[in-house]
């Protein structure tokens, strides 16, 4: 039975029959080479010969990122780190919301650079302002908070429920951990032994990626996910770190519900 179940799930993965389904993946990571020839191996290997020579002169490093961006920079890490905390200053989302662990405050999930306001000009215009989307898993809403990082106040915020953009890595982690001690996760544990002897019983074991479950996509959906769409759900890309890939594909994760569920 144990057998006939890992043909379904849980089996390491042949490389080629899981590139079309890496391609989907909303968080992506490479996928290994499929099998090719002996030619193609040798001209592969000669360019990375070729590349691993190093030019002649001097490579240049880096320049030290500003505390704060100009005009339309992409967004510093110090201006990532300030937007996300105004988002939750002085705000009853930091006190009632529910972040994915179900710890006080919201589960952030993205800030980028806001797209400049064609109602605006001048000195307004030129200010630099961050959209922080954040996730409530209380009330399973996604709040987006716009940021003035010129004034430090919250100009604009909305919450919206039934939208769900990509995970954060934060929540792929807390997928897997939750797959992981299920017992959906039985074939996934024992695949992970196979490659490497040891045994599997934590997130950071493994290279995650993946994608929000749409149960729009599938023709039949079960019990344990009907209410996806609503709640947060996530289907997990899991790899062995420098190994293989391992098929989770049929298995889903309610991080709302903290529950998993499998698609037939």
């Amino acid at each position: 039975m144990r057998e006939l179940a890992r043909r379904h799930l849980g089996k390491l993965v042949a490389t080629v029959a899981l590139a079309t389904a890496g391609a989907a993946v909303a968080v992506g990571v490479g996928l290994p080479d499929g099998p090719g020839d002996e030619a193609g191996a040798a001209a592969r290997a000669g360019t990375a010969q070729q590349d691993a020579v190093a030019p002649e002169g001097t490579v240049e490093a880096a320049p030290d990122e500003g505390a704060e961006g100009i005009g339309r920079d992409p967004l510093t890490d110090a201006e990532i780190d300030r937007a996300g905390k105004l988002a939750v200053q002085n705000n009853n989302l930091r006190m009632n919301a529910r972040d994915v662990e179900g710890d006080r405050g919201p589960q952030h999930l993205s800030t980028n650079l806001t797209e400049i306001d064609p109602g605006l000009s001048g000195a307004a215009a030129a200010q630099r302002r961050a959209d922080v989307v954040s996730y409530d898993y209380k009330s399973d809403t996604v709040v987006t908070k716009t940021v003035n990082l010129d004034t430090g106040k919250v100009e604009d915020a909305r919450s919206d429920k039934g939208v769900q953009p990509p995970p954060s890595q934060g929540e792929l982690a807390e997928a897997a951990d939750l797959l992981i001690a299920n017992k959906l996760g039985a074939d996934l544990r024992a695949d992970y032994q196979d490659a490497t002897g040891k045994q599997l019983t934590k997130a950071g074991q493994l290279q995650l990626s993946g994608m929000v479950f749409r149960k729009e996509t599938v023709a039949r959906v079960p019990a344990a996910l009907t209410d996806c769409g609503t709640h947060r759900c996530l289907s997990v890309v899991t790899k062995v770190r420098n190994g293989p890939w391992i098929d989770t594909r049929a298995l889903v994760v309610d991080l709302s519900e903290r529950t998993v569920g499998r698609l037939s």
